[in-house]
């Protein structure tokens, strides 16, 4: 077994122009409660799709709370699962279990590692009707992650983050990466209040590396229509390989200047682009 200096080094180099990340913000935060709190201002209308969320490296579910406000206000169901962050494979069967149970047309979004899990997830799911990648990754069979994040320049997320270590089942140890809690606002979430990015900082979830290395199987968005908003100072992602992954993919794309974290600091853009996915799944 390679020593835990060494193994960081490996880290390290895979990870050099890695994805910037970005930046989250107000979505992190935990709203004041309320009587109505977390209830629609509208009645659901059954014609429309579940708008399914997956949150990606670093964050949790938390982090599409004020999107989910929005939705709901909207009058659509929203669903934010957590993702296990082990691997993409594993990953995307896991939501492709929650998609199953699911009664009638998806929407289904992807934050950064998350727009990799819904490229295979997606596969073979008669209900999503669209795609939305949300400063994500737009893997075709044979990427991964991190070849996708080297394929420009701008990433920081190598020097932003440690790794650490856990059992795997089988015996042995995994490696994870997480972002160091002093470094974790001007990485993830520049622009974010300070006291909002500190209690994301603290709850963040870290990232096995396989699953960063791990090489798409499906790439949904061949066939599914999609959308991209590309988060223009985004740290984790270099925001010229967001805008080349959704050329690539002919999405209907916006740009926002936000961080990596986009659905925190600036969650109205990321929700009307949603609103125009689920619209064209009617």
């Amino acid at each position: 077994m390679n020593s835990p200096i060494s193994r960081r080094t490996v880290a390290v180099s895979l990870l050099a122009g890695a994805a910037a990340l970005g930046t989250p913000g107000a979505a992190f935060a935990t709203p004041s409660p309320s009587p109505t709190q977390g209830l629609p201002s509208r009645r659901h209308r059954h014609d429309q799709p579940t708008i399914v969320l997956i949150h990606g490296a670093f964050a949790d579910a938390s982090s599409w709370s004020a999107v989910v406000e929005r939705l709901q206000r909207q009058g659509h169901h929203a669903l934010a699962p957590a993702l296990p962050l082990r691997g993409l494979a594993s990953d995307a069967a896991y939501i492709r279990s929650v998609l199953d149970s699911i009664p009638g047309p998806i929407v289904l979004v992807g934050h950064s590692y998350g727009g990799a899990v819904i490229s295979v997830a997606a596969a073979d799911t008669p209900q999503v009707k669209a795609l939305v990648y949300i400063a994500a990754f737009v893997p075709d069979v044979g990427e991964s992650a991190l070849e996708l994040t080297g394929k420009y320049p701008g990433s920081t997320l190598a020097q932003a983050t440690s790794s650490q270590y856990y059992p795997l089942p089988g015996g042995g140890e995994g490696e994870e990466l997480i972002i160091k809690q002093e470094l974790f606002r001007e990485q993830f979430a520049a622009g974010v209040p300070a006291r909002t990015t500190q209690v994301m900082a603290v709850g963040q979830r870290p990232i096995a590396l396989a699953a960063l290395q791990e090489r798409a199987t499906a790439a949904a968005w061949k066939k599914l229509p999609s959308w991209c908003l590309v988060a223009t100072e985004d740290r984790n992602i270099p925001p010229a390989a967001e805008q080349w992954m959704a050329e690539r993919a002919h999405a209907h794309t916006v740009k926002v200047r936000a961080p990596h974290a986009v659905a925190v600091s600036d969650p109205a853009p990321v929700t009307e682009l949603i609103l125009r996915a689920a619209r064209s799944a009617c």
